[in-house]
């Protein structure tokens, strides 16, 4: 579907441009929400028409995203969810939770203006990128963690908490700890939990096995004792 770009869209282009969308994106989010125009012969006219109109009302837009800016830039979140020992959640963060987060400090954000490549699946601190205009956008960092108090130490030593468990098994003392990636530290312990998951399942297919195995002598058994003695 062709539109008519009524402001900056990143990877889309400039307010002006007339580009080739899918049908759900231009319905779902560019027209709703007074980015774009059919770009229909009507509309072509119209546009050029009021032009002026159009880029004088970008600009206040961009003003008042600006603004927003300001006040949100930096925000600190907290969001808490459930998660294992080795920080992997149970579930996600997802744009929805961090535009909801945005809401209880006061900003009326909607989850299509949080750009998250993938969600949160560990716990830690993130940085993420808010989109306001075309042309203006916020980081905030949100800070994934256990519980109130995980997150407050979180903020405290700029970093996801592993278990002491798991860095006890690791062998670690606590100056090679500050130095450990968290990322790859979670990637590590997810690896191996994998590895001991497929061992046992070796484990219990080969047990499965030699138990299938011994069925017939069994049965060869108990038929040998229930015949009688001729």
């Amino acid at each position: 579907m062709e539109v008519i770009l009524l402001e900056r869209v990143p990877h889309l282009g400039q307010m002006g441009d007339v580009v080739n969308v899918k049908p759900g994106y231009a319905r779902n989010y560019l027209l709703p929400r007074g980015k774009a125009l059919r770009a229909t012969e009507a509309n072509r006219k119209a546009f050029e028409e009021r032009r002026k109109e159009i880029e004088a009302r970008n600009l206040e837009r961009r003003r008042e995203a600006e603004a927003v800016k300001e006040k949100m830039d930096g925000a600190k979140l907290v969001v808490v969810r459930q998660a294992g020992a080795s920080g992997q959640l149970y579930g996600s963060v997802a744009p929805r939770d961090v535009a909801a987060a945005l809401g209880e400090q006061g900003f009326q954000i909607d989850r299509s203006q949080v750009e998250l490549a993938r969600p949160i699946k560990t716990i830690g601190l993130f940085e993420v990128l808010v989109r306001l205009h075309g042309e203006v956008e916020a980081k905030v960092v949100v800070n994934v963690a256990r519980s109130e108090a995980e997150a407050e130490e979180q903020w405290r030593i700029g970093r996801a908490l592993i278990a002491s468990t798991e860095r006890e098994a690791m062998g670690l003392g606590e100056e090679e700890e500050a130095e450990i990636d968290t990322e790859e530290l979670v990637a590590e312990l997810l690896e191996e939990e994998a590895l001991a998951e497929r061992e046992q399942e070796a484990v219990e297919a080969e047990n499965a096995g030699e138990a299938e195995a011994a069925q017939p002598v069994e049965k060869a058994e108990e038929t040998a004792e229930e015949k009688p003695e001729g």
